[in-house]
């Protein structure tokens, strides 16, 4: 079988064996409360419980009217305790619910009814995906019912499956195709009846084993890809251009190449919504590292805080600790402590010691280009950065800074440590408050000329 890959790309580690082939198993809070997110995706949710409420399990408690939006749902049956900020996934304070379950968690459920894919129309199923709240589940939480309501001048005609999980550590996907290989086929199907097109699951040749199983799954109506086994293979942009040799232009969205991108745990996300009615509000995630004295792959109601699983489900070496990060050890966040949500987007949480972090101290960018070699958005990290540092972000939105993926790839090869991807994430963050401000400035005009 032919074997399609990128160009760039750097080949870390994988460290998969950790968890590989560890069942998915379920886990609750020790402490019986959920901490969930206001917002996991899309434009800012609001409350719509107050404290006190009683709420079931698969009640929306939060949400917006805004189109790029995605409602959160109660994991469980209970009461509300309290609305307040918690440290969350992406290293910030966010509002979130605080639900204390009922002895019965699951008692009295509130799911929707069932419903047909394959018989409703586009728009009753698109209202089904928002409604499920379903989001990105790879990690960038975008809501999925706009991916899958592309512009119209956009002709579908790829629906391919994100099977590569080309973060190290992270088998989460690979269990769930492995234990759900009907649940999977099923989602992508979904999809492909929403968005036309030709369905494909686009494996890492590391995942070959797979392949018998999800054929059998497919029964013919599904063709399996193999992609090269290499960082970052997973990207959307990069699994389109292996795929299919078309290349998404800068700015761009997947959708101008006729592709849709979706995730593993989104699909069987997408088919639980129409087969059981249930919004998304558990999710799996692998917990690894070598600072963890047992690495697996759970299940867990979305905002348990990762310090309610441990003593219990995860068995942490405090000693061993150096560094805890929240999704893989590419584009995840180095964490303050273990008491964050897991979240719609939550891929991984692992628990790294001294020897598998960089803990060498950054120095003068040398020059040399590596960056550049690897870069699969063939962009030129170092002059970026070097712009970001020159509070020159024209410059930097020239060499591309708002096109940069985050993956991590020229930090990994940089021989003077220069921490390329936080610096190119400070200035996107300066670029958005520039443009927020601009905005807000044009609207205080318009109201006073009014």
């Amino acid at each position: 079988m032919k074997t399609f890959t990128f160009k760039g790309g750097i080949f870390p580690p994988e460290h998969k064996e950790l968890a590989e082939g560890k069942k998915i198993t379920p886990a609750f809070p020790a402490s019986k409360t959920l901490t969930i997110p206001i917002t996991m995706g899309g434009a800012p949710n609001q409350p719509v419980v107050a404290v006190g409420d009683k709420v079931s399990r698969g009640q929306v408690i939060a949400k917006s009217d805004a189109f790029v939006s995605a409602p959160v749902h109660s994991p469980v049956s209970g009461t509300v305790k309290k609305i307040v900020s918690n440290l969350s996934t992406a290293n910030s304070e966010v509002p979130c619910i605080v639900i204390a379950a009922d002895e019965d968690p699951n008692a009295g459920e509130t799911f929707m009814p069932p419903l047909d894919p394959f018989a409703c129309s586009k728009e009753e199923a698109l209202a089904r995906v928002r409604d499920a709240g379903i989001c990105g589940m790879g990690g960038a939480s975008f809501p999925t019912h706009v991916k899958l309501n592309p512009p119209k001048d956009c002709v579908i005609d790829n629906v391919l499956l994100n099977a590569a999980e080309c973060e190290p550590y992270l088998t989460v996907d690979e269990q769930t195709m492995d234990e759900s290989p009907d649940k999977v086929i099923d989602g992508l199907l979904i999809v492909q009846k929403i968005v036309g097109g030709k369905a494909k699951i686009v494996l890492e040749s590391n995942k070959k084993h797979l392949i018998p199983k999800l054929e059998q799954a497919a029964k013919g109506q599904v063709e399996v890809v193999v992609v090269k086994t290499k960082y970052p293979q997973g990207a959307e942009k990069d699994i389109i251009t292996a795929v299919t040799g078309r290349e998404v232009k800068a700015g761009g969205l997947p959708a101008s190449a006729g592709c849709v991108v979706c995730n593993v745990g989104t699909v069987c996300a997408i088919s639980d919504a129409f087969r059981l009615g249930k919004p998304l509000i558990e999710r799996a995630f692998t917990v690894s590292g070598l600072g963890v004295k047992e690495p697996k792959n759970l299940l867990v109601p979305i905002g348990t805080l990762v310090s309610d699983l441990i003593p219990g489900a995860i068995e942490v070496e405090e000693d061993k600790v150096a560094k805890i990060l929240s999704g893989g050890p590419m584009m995840g966040f180095s964490m303050q402590s273990a008491a964050f949500p897991v979240q719609k987007g939550t891929s991984g949480v692992l628990f790294l010691t001294e020897k598998e972090i960089d803990t060498e101290d950054s120095t003068p960018c040398l020059t040399c280009g590596a960056c550049v070699h690897v870069c699969p958005m063939r962009l030129t990290p170092a002059l970026i950065v070097r712009s970001v540092n020159a509070d020159d972000l024209k410059a930097a939105k020239k060499y591309g800074l708002m096109d940069c993926i985050e993956c991590g790839s020229c930090a990994y090869v940089c021989p003077a440590t220069v921490r390329l991807v936080q610096t190119i994430r400070i200035g996107k963050n300066l670029e958005r408050a520039r443009i927020a401000a601009e905005k807000a400035a044009a609207q205080n005009a318009n109201g006073g000329a009014k």
